[in-house]
């Protein structure tokens, strides 16, 4: 098994110099490197609703490492896509900590996947200055409009987005088996966790809408 890779402090020389590739911290569908490969180089996921544009480079990043954030996930809203509830992050949140999977793109990849995950078109890199200083930028009031950067892995910040509300004030809503699906296999292609805790761990986030059996059955293992 891996170890999953856990992030270091935020570097304080990072208003000053503006990164080259950060760490799109996925916690979601985009664990998945099939799922995220609809972002990249455009098209319908496995199970999706919707078609995507894709980035302006649909390479597939340069590395993909387990990782582990404090807080919790949670889904809430009704996704179109995936006729269920979407993931979410919340850092403040007490739990276990979050599952996640680390991808290493360029700031213009990471920019026009926030751009698509908010049904915009791709195409202008994000100014990541406030973010980079703070630790947390709004962008705006959608769902995934909140970057975060909690700290640097291997010389590069990780980078996520989410909701601006907190997970106690959401609506939580039960995720489609597909969706979880997706989840699932990204954690098991991360190689840091086996199936059970992965199981465990994805129903533990669903509040109890899903078994874990269920969900060891969707992955047909």
């Amino acid at each position: 098994m891996t170890t999953p890779q856990r992030v270091g402090p935020r570097s304080a020389g990072r208003r000053d110099r503006p990164p080259g590739f950060v760490w799109y911290a996925a916690y979601g569908s985009n664990t998945h490197l099939v799922r995220l490969g609809s972002y990249l180089a455009g098209g319908v996921p496995p199970g999706g609703g919707r078609e995507y544009p894709g980035c302006r480079d649909a390479r597939p990043p340069l590395r993909s490492v387990p990782l582990e954030l404090p807080g919790r996930m949670y889904f809430a809203t009704h996704s179109p896509v995936w006729a269920g509830g979407r993931a979410f992050y919340d850092g403040d949140a007490p739990g276990g900590g979050v599952r996640a999977r680390a991808h290493l793109l360029t700031v213009g990849q990471f920019s026009d996947i926030v751009a698509q995950e908010m049904y915009r078109s791709p195409g202008a890199d994000l100014d990541l200055g406030e973010v980079l200083r703070h630790g947390r930028a709004r962008l705006g009031d959608g769902r995934y409009e909140t970057l975060l950067y909690p700290g640097d892995v291997d010389g590069h910040p990780v980078l996520l987005f989410t909701a601006p509300w907190r997970s106690g004030g959401a609506e939580h809503v039960r995720p489609s088996g597909i969706y979880l699906r997706h989840i699932a296999e990204g954690l098991a292609e991360a190689g840091a966790w086996d199936l059970p805790g992965i199981a465990a761990y994805l129903a533990e986030c669903a509040d109890g809408a899903w078994d874990p059996r269920e969900i060891t059955a969707l992955l047909g293992r």
